[in-house]
């Protein structure tokens, strides 16, 4: 897949991508569908355990489809109502009679099982265990270099990077991108449990916080909790369990103490936006371009679009397909869809996590999701598939000759 360059430089490849989760994974895919080759590095040495996001909206679900992943994935649950900002929000009225209105549930573990299968089965190489640690930007190509855990310091070129590597991307701070916003304010718990039997409850309102609980097919229960008048706590990792029994206790009054933690995360309604997407050779998408709330699995979705509008832009500048400005054309569309998808979230972020102050703006927009317009709008929005987000196509690219679909 990869050519020596002359003269004991660097392999060279077309496209590295940085980061092995799903967003990098379905451009590997998309950039080989074109006949492009992609090199896709990634830290961790195995597939992580853990399922953060499991929601897949109505255009994921389209561009899976497009893919032949669904079909890899199997029958998906509905995902049952939405909500905007806890208040009940029926995401089917996005597209009435649609195949795939609503919401349906994944675990991320099994969709990026599935993404990296189909992948490096259309050719994508993946290299587990590379740290990314420098970028270098020349007027025909970058050069990453990077440690092979465990080994010595190797150098990559490619005509493009791509980071996929997530909030707190190496390659969005080698790169030297702005990245503004707003630190956070707020914070929620969150963890999986074996062993306890509380019942379920979603965006349970009490005196001293709010409570979700839902118990998945393994028995586990995913818990997320948040007391009032707390503070975001500086971390550097997860929380530990105590820190959510206490919580929980203080907000339900139910003791989850005897149950065993099988996963412990914390996440707050950090708002930040890359101010651009594209800068020389170096191109950012999903999380290591936008960094949000992580409220009804937009994170997730809003990232697989980014890559869906990339992969084919890209494959079409790198090959001379077509005559135009590709690239900007990702930057300007992913980015203005991008802000207004964090203004939502924000607005959200505060609705739900917020105490008594915000009740009377509750009830306001509880009026307001009364109204057929105002429930179509938001479902739309949220669902992708509003004519502000409907800037992926062509979402399918072209196969090469002997690149398989």
């Amino acid at each position: 897949m990869t050519a020596a360059l002359p003269s004991g430089g660097p392999e060279s490849t077309d496209v590295i991508v940085v980061g092995a989760g799903p967003v990098g994974l379905l451009l590997a895919g998309d950039l080989r569908r074109a006949g492009v080759q992609v090199t896709v590095l990634e830290q961790l040495t195995a597939p992580t355990t853990e399922s953060r996001a499991s929601t897949l909206h109505t255009r994921t679900m389209e561009l899976l489809e497009e893919r032949g992943l669904l079909a890899r994935l199997g029958p998906l649950p509905d995902g049952g109502p939405g909500h905007f900002g806890g208040l009940p929000l029926d995401l089917r009225a996005a597209a009435p009679g649609h195949r795939y209105a609503g919401q349906f549930k994944c675990p991320q573990t099994r969709l990026e099982a599935a993404l990296h299968a189909w992948a490096t089965g259309l050719g994508a190489q993946v290299r587990r265990g590379h740290a990314v640690t420098g970028l270098r930007q020349y007027a025909d190509r970058v050069v990453v270099s990077g440690i092979q855990l465990g080994g010595e310091v190797r150098r990559l070129a490619a005509s493009y990077v791509v980071g996929c590597d997530g909030e707190r991307s190496t390659v969005r701070q080698l790169a030297g991108f702005d990245f503004p916003g707003d630190d956070p304010t707020v914070e929620m718990l969150r963890a999986d449990v074996a062993g306890i039997g509380v019942p379920n409850r979603r965006f349970e309102r009490h005196p001293h916080g709010l409570a979700t609980a839902h118990r998945w097919p393994d028995g586990t229960t995913r818990i997320m909790v948040r007391v009032h008048g707390s503070e975001p706590a500086p971390r550097t990792g997860p929380p530990s369990f105590g820190e959510v029994v206490a919580a929980w206790a203080k907000v339900t009054g139910e003791d989850i103490g005897h149950g065993t933690p099988v996963w412990l995360n914390a996440f707050d309604d950090t708002s930040r936006q890359a101010a651009r997407y594209v800068k020389g050779r170096v191109i950012l998408s999903g999380d290591a371009a936008h960094v949000q709330m992580p409220v009804g699995g937009q994170a997730l979705n809003l990232g697989l679009q980014d890559a869906a509008a990339l992969g084919h832009r890209l494959a079409d500048h790198l090959t001379g397909r077509t005559e135009g400005p590709e690239l900007d054309d990702y930057d300007r569309l992913r980015h203005r869809v991008g802000a207004r998808t964090l203004t939502g979230i924000r607005a959200q972020s505060r609705l739900l996590l917020g105490g008594p102050e915000v009740e009377g703006l509750r009830a306001v927009l509880a009026e307001l999701l009364g109204l057929d317009t105002a429930v179509g709008h938001l479902a739309r929005t949220i669902s992708g598939v509003d004519a502000e987000a409907d800037v992926l196509a062509p979402s399918n690219p072209r196969n090469e000759p002997g690149v398989a679909a």
